[in-house]
């Protein structure tokens, strides 16, 4: 990266480069670990446009309500009056957005989209795609895993342990909870099978620590807590802050369930043993990413392999995203 691109993105990052998305939680995850390794005082700006512009999204315009001349407009100018030099975008809805802040600065905005834009690749300046999307291009970048922000907070975690779950006799077993998704089934006979399945493998661990996400249905989570409940075990009941962390941090194995890539990609940066509990109704593209991850080793099948506290190699596809887009830059 040239000295100049340097100055703009690291050392006067506000304003500079931009994160858009409508504020889903999977496009966030994505686009702001990206943009923090760039700039840690990224912009962050959400989309919310009305009908019917946000149907047409993402080949059609931006809603006339955000143009980038209204100072209420997500687009409008940032800090020091100026366009940014990066966008990072994701989500159909961003897409319009993404492309009027490029034509509005004279195409001197860089515009990186995380995952397929449904719009063509050469109307971007960089894509980064889930290997598994099968996404190709001059300009497109894939990798197994999806970028995270969470290196830095699962280290600090495991230097300075706080909180209930550092407080749990090891070794313990994590699990993280997903929820519906691409056809993914919570419902209660998953429920009992993947009781039975923790409860098996409680007996190689001393503790257990279990945390769902927003997606996972409350009924589902009310089983599970009612059926698994002990002295030796966590189940955080949606108050108060998120273990999440933690459990990544200081788990000796995890059963994760396989609905979501950003969930899979998380676990297997921890080098923690990964084991995939696969919900009926599981989509395609998910179950070849899950054994994909299998064949590499840094996950096993829930069905096949007893639970163990071990070690693998992680797997964290951030740094390399990150250098793509400075070697765009440059």
């Amino acid at each position: 990266m040239s000295d100049n691109k340097d100055d703009l993105l690291m050392k006067n990052g506000a304003g500079r480069v931009w994160v858009l998305t409508d504020g889903k939680i999977g496009d966030d995850v994505q686009c702001l670990a990206v943009a923090e390794a760039l700039a840690p005082d990224f912009d962050k700006r959400v989309i919310t446009p009305r009908a019917p512009w946000v149907w047409m999204a993402p080949w059609g315009p931006i809603d006339p309500r955000d143009a980038p001349s209204n100072p209420d407009s997500p687009i409008a100018k940032g800090p020091g009056n100026g366009w940014p030099n990066l966008v990072v975008a994701s989500g159909r809805r961003a897409i319009p957005y993404a492309r009027a802040v490029k034509k509005v600065s004279n195409g001197k905005c860089f515009v990186v989209i995380m995952k397929d834009p449904r719009v063509s690749p050469s109307s971007v300046d960089l894509i980064w795609a889930p290997v598994h999307d099968k996404l190709t291009g001059a300009n497109v970048v894939t990798t197994l895993t999806s970028p995270h922000g969470l290196a830095r907070p699962i280290a600090d975690a495991r230097d300075t342990p706080t909180g209930p779950i550092s407080e749990l006799a090891k070794p313990m077993l994590g699990v993280v909870l997903g929820g519906p998704s691409g056809g993914a089934r919570f419902d209660d006979v998953i429920a009992d099978d993947l009781i039975a399945k923790i409860r098996h493998a409680k007996g190689n661990f001393a503790s257990l620590a279990l945390t769902p996400s927003r997606r996972t249905p409350d009924a589902f989570l009310k089983t599970l807590k009612n059926a698994l409940t002990a002295t030796d075990t966590f189940i955080w009941d949606r108050s108060g802050d998120n273990p999440y962390v933690d459990i990544l941090a200081h788990s000796d194995a995890l059963i994760v369930t396989a609905d979501s890539h950003n969930m899979m990609s998380e676990a297997v940066s921890t080098g923690a043993g990964v084991y995939a509990f696969r919900p009926p109704g599981l989509a395609k593209k998910m179950a070849w990413f899950v054994d994909a991850l299998e064949s590499k080793g840094a996950v096993r099948n829930l069905e096949k392999c007893d639970v163990e506290p071990i070690r693998t190699t992680p797997i964290d596809a951030t740094d390399e995203i990150v250098e793509a887009i400075k070697q765009l830059l440059s």
